[in-house]
């Protein structure tokens, strides 16, 4: 009688799935840590009454949105949010593509000069908000007696004291640290960009305003616009300066929706109002960043 071979391919497919599934299991447990469980608890919280020493101690539904929304605080935090991350991404954005060309056409193999460059991404943000904080001091600091020396007798500059000086001037020392973050991103992007395109347009006789309108700014445009998005994102994150340079002030006109965030909950102690204020903060993040990604997307496509 004859023996049918079992199918040893057919036996070794769920053993590899299942190795498969364990080899995945140590990121599923990370994403579900790190992730998915502190965006679960900070949603449920929101709708409860919480403090520190008393989470979930009772269900209020919707009032804590209606509070945080109402209060005055939280919705002008949110402008502030924006007036602060636009603008610094945008400038950390234009400054860094300049460079990036520059190194580009310049510096091909200038490892040191691309070091240097790189010198204010590798600054711990509360060192950095430490040493401009005594740049921009009204006695001592270094930009008000550069303004003694041209103009002696002045008045000192409120840098950090008033409105709108205060967040123009974190909004420096951000893109300051970050334009690094986007040569380095984009400096990258030009070195990939195929040369036989850039020799067609010169034998076509392609000027440097025309090839870079019409072959360098298309090709790397996706990039462009991967780099805002994350850019913005660590804008709307912005905690550190704020924190160390002017604590929210002057009044309350550098107290961006994070640092709100903070004193709510580590201040005031309303753990359920700054879980609120979060959810709606995490809205707003999302408009702001979801048609980006989709014209990100699109672009891919179109380049594919």
């Amino acid at each position: 009688m004859a023996t049918v071979a079992p199918d040893t391919a057919a036996l070794r497919k769920p053993r590899g799935r299942r190795i498969g599934w364990a080899f995945l299991a140590p990121a599923f447990l990370a994403i579900a840590i790190v992730a998915i469980y502190p965006l679960v608890y900070t949603v449920v919280v929101s709708f409860s009454e919480s403090s520190l020493g008393r989470p979930f101690a009772e269900w209020v539904g919707f009032d804590n949105f209606a509070k945080v929304l109402s209060d005055g605080v939280t919705v002008p935090s949110l402008g502030r949010s924006l007036v602060f991350a636009i603008p610094s991404a945008l400038l950390a954005l234009a400054i860094g593509f300049v460079i990036a060309l520059s190194l580009d056409v310049a510096v091909r193999s200038g490892k040191v000069v691309r070091v240097i460059f790189l010198l204010p991404l590798m600054t711990p943000p509360v060192m950095a908000g430490v040493i401009w904080k005594l740049m921009f001091a009204p006695t001592g600091g270094l930009f008000n007696n550069v303004l003694q020396l041209v103009s002696p007798g002045a008045d000192p500059v409120l840098f950090l004291g008033s409105s709108p000086a205060a967040m123009i001037s974190i909004v420096v020392v951000d893109v300051w640290q970050w334009v690094p973050f986007c040569v380095l991103l984009l400096f990258a992007a030009l070195q990939t960009l195929p040369g036989e395109v850039f020799e067609a347009a010169q034998v076509d006789g392609a000027g440097v305003w025309r090839t870079f309108r019409h072959v360098t700014f298309p090709l790397v445009l996706p990039t462009l616009v991967t780099v805002l998005m994350l850019k913005l994102i660590v804008s709307f994150k912005v905690f550190d300066l704020v924190f160390i340079m002017t604590g929210g002030g002057p009044g309350l006109d550098t107290t961006v929706s994070s640092f709100n965030i903070y004193r709510t909950a580590l201040q005031q102690f309303d753990v359920g109002a700054a879980a609120a204020q979060t959810i709606v903060f995490l809205v707003l993040v999302t408009i702001v960043i979801v048609p980006l990604s989709s014209y990100r997307t699109r672009l891919q496509k179109a380049g594919e």
